[in-house]
């Protein structure tokens, strides 16, 4: 890939490398998962992914992830420091299933390339889905690129091992990438709706209160730890508040 970028403007990038990525291994790792978070893992093919919510039994919310999945694992993606959390939550349901959970956070950073151009710029042809993902060969080292939009444009997640983080951040530099600050990056999520947990979101909130049930819930995978509470509230009451932006 590396030398087949080209110069393209109005593409920004952003160091998001203190991000939570798990990997799950393992026979039983879409069964497994699927019996704990809010959207259809097992529905999902290599390549792909969806955007869920991991609550507890009365519903409420123990993490906001991406999900993705390749032909060997599935990879959970996530705010910095959900690491331990999540791992030690999931680790006490398992019991002879052939899962294995693995935090990769310490190994792997990832860099969040995002634009109207972005996909050219990283030579995705065919473009990618809304968390699709594909495996990379660049600057000798393989990464992934995930499609989380999380700025209300086609925005890419770069996971690679850490060691890689800087020579691909230069290179895309290089080619016309704007280096974007920490900062900026807040400001943009902001501005774009997109919540943040431990911020916008605790385990103080139901699902529904997320305000990202069509992205997040499906209400036709069958049960999971929460999905009572949350299928009654859907069928039978509202929430008495939901997340919004102040303009």
């Amino acid at each position: 890939m590396a030398s087949e970028l080209t110069s393209v403007t109005s593409v920004a990038v952003y160091d998001l490398s203190d991000r939570t990525q798990i990997e799950l291994q393992g026979a039983d790792r879409a069964k497994f998962l699927h019996g704990f978070c809010t959207n259809d893992i097992k529905a999902l093919g290599p390549g792909q992914g969806c955007e869920a919510l991991l609550t507890n039994i009365k519903g409420r919310v123990l993490g906001h992830v991406f999900v993705f999945a390749t032909p060997q694992s599935l990879w959970l993606d996530t705010v910095p420091g959900q690491e331990t959390a999540l791992i030690s939550h999931l680790d006490r349901y398992l019991i002879r299933e052939d899962v294995q959970l693995i935090g990769r956070s310490q190994e792997r950073g990832e860099l969040f390339v995002t634009g109207p151009h972005a996909a050219q710029l990283l030579t995705l042809d065919e473009g990618l889905p809304v968390y699709g993902s594909v495996a990379r060969e660049a600057f000798g080292n393989a990464l992934d690129i995930r499609r989380v939009d999380f700025l209300g444009e086609p925005g890419f997640l770069l996971s690679m091992p850490r060691s890689a983080l800087q020579t691909t951040l230069l290179s895309l530099q290089a080619v016309g990438c704007h280096i974007g600050s920490a900062e900026e990056f807040e400001s943009r999520r902001i501005a774009a709706g997109f919540p943040c947990y431990g911020r916008d979101i605790t385990d103080e909130n139901i699902a529904q209160e997320v305000a990202r049930t069509k992205q997040c819930i499906s209400f036709t995978k069958g049960c999971y730890l929460g999905q009572e509470p949350i299928a009654r509230l859907d069928a039978m009451g509202h929430t008495n508040r939901e997340l919004r932006r102040i303009r």
